[in-house]
């Protein structure tokens, strides 16, 4: 089947003016003034519709959904808020609460007009020892990509790490666990909807062998690896009193530095810092929200870009941020490079890319994160209708200057995921009562 997309209010593409023809999941053609080229078996009529490649979620932490505003963690900065809450999720996470937070921070990705997410899965209680396996469910159940990140911690409170150890797993059990799930979802193929990353947690959680044995597992397996690092001072702090170094040479110590890894938040790297990164074609994922929610800091996502680093963007864990929306995280990423570069400088284009190109090329995808022939058709539609665009002129700014923050279309693949907002056959109603009772056993005391 071949579908045409016809004509637009506008579409984030180099060419296009009348849309663009989809089949067998790509885009085949972008359709100029003389319609297309051959015959379309259907055509959707998109003449409300302003058009962006779907974006895509380079950093999420979905189990976090249970924890949003939650009292005891507001008003934090990173360290105290994750002594607050690691013994929160410790003593309540299972895995029924597990896959409704899941269902719930793909959901709201989804509608947001996110097609590929990446979720940094750290936890693993005793009866979630599958947890990876129920994230695929869930992602495939949406007819989402997903990047599974496999991620650990190993390094509790008693041994001077931050996490709770009933969130915890031996080494062994990790290293084989890593080893089944990359061996039953790692697809590298193009247009695949499951791959597979490995993702210790952070320097100050997992222990110095398990980075070391990781890195030796992705280049083994050819799969990327990730983890948390250059978010904050305490971090550089830990690094510098545990390890004797800042938290850069720390990974260079144990085989991070190289083009197979993309970091989370990235913000305090000095300039010496900032050109290795580029020199050795790593990725930062900027997360605006979260940044500012913690009062972590502003990443230099200009500076990094001049040195050759990607830089992506995600909506981190929903207890930093207190959302799951990737279209909003757009705005604030548009909003606080403003504050750190100037109005001319960071541009609504910027970080469009940085949510799409930036954060497909950290996950190593080049068939996604632009609408191009080729490409994957994964899209996000929007329309103007609400009043917060009465009297927009361009229609592309607009979606990020006026605030757009849910998408009326969302194709995946060339299949309609969402339609008139709402993803395909979800009862919304239902999640969010579900979801609401599974999140209220996280209010009573750790």
């Amino acid at each position: 089947m071949k579908t045409w997309i016809r004509d637009p209010i506008a579409m984030l593409a180099d060419g296009g003016p009348r849309g663009l023809v989809v089949e067998g999941g790509r885009i085949i053609e972008l359709v100029g003034q003389q319609g297309p080229t051959t015959p379309c078996d259907e055509v959707f009529d998109a003449r409300r519709h302003v058009i962006i490649p779907g974006l895509v979620n380079a950093h999420h932490h979905f189990f976090q959904t249970l924890t949003r505003a939650h009292p005891q963690a507001i008003n934090k900065p990173l360290f105290p808020w994750l002594k607050q809450l690691y013994p929160i999720w410790g003593a309540h996470l299972d895995r029924d609460r597990f896959r409704l937070a899941v269902r719930v921070a793909l959901t709201e990705l989804l509608i947001s007009g996110c097609t590929t997410a990446s979720d940094h899965l750290f936890v693993f209680p005793d009866d979630m020892a599958d947890a990876v396996d129920i994230e695929a469910e869930e992602a495939t159940k949406l007819g989402m990509r997903m990047t599974l990140t496999r991620g650990a911690i190993n390094l509790g409170f008693s041994d001077g790490g931050l996490a709770d150890e009933r969130l915890m797993q031996d080494y062994d059990a990790i290293i084989r666990d890593c080893e089944r799930v990359l061996k039953k979802y790692h697809n590298s193929s193009e247009g695949s909807f499951l791959r597979v990353a490995l993702a210790p947690c952070a320097p100050f959680n997992v222990t110095k062998q398990l980075m070391i044995d990781t890195a030796d597992l992705a280049a083994k397996h050819d799969c990327l690896l990730h983890t948390h690092l250059g978010e904050t001072r305490d971090e550089d702090d830990y690094c510098l009193h545990h390890y004797g170094c800042r938290p850069l040479d720390y990974l260079e110590e144990v085989g991070w530095l190289n083009e197979r890894v993309w970091l989370a938040h990235g913000i305090h790297f000095n300039d010496a810092e900032v050109k290795r990164l580029g020199k050795h074609g790593m990725g930062i994922c900027h997360c605006p929200t979260s940044n500012m929610m913690l009062s972590s800091g502003v990443c230099r996502t200009k500076d990094l870009e001049a040195a050759g680093v990607t830089v992506g963007l995600g909506v981190d864990g929903s207890a930093s941020n207190d959302s799951s929306n990737l279209m909003e995280s757009v705005r604030h990423a548009f909003l606080l490079g403003r504050l750190a570069y100037d109005a001319s400088e960071v541009t609504h284009l910027d970080a469009f890319r940085w949510a799409t190109e930036g954060s497909a090329k950290c996950l190593g995808r080049r068939d996604i994160g632009k609408i191009e022939v080729g490409r994957q058709a994964d899209l996000a539609c929007f329309t103007l209708d609400e009043l917060r665009f009465s009297g927009a002129g361009d229609p592309i700014a607009a979606l990020v200057l006026c605030g757009a923050h849910r998408a009326d279309r969302v194709m995946i693949g060339g299949e309609w995921r969402v339609t008139e907002g709402v993803p395909v056959g979800m009862d919304l109603a239902r999640l969010r009562h579900e979801h609401g009772v599974a999140a209220a056993a996280f209010m009573t005391s750790a």
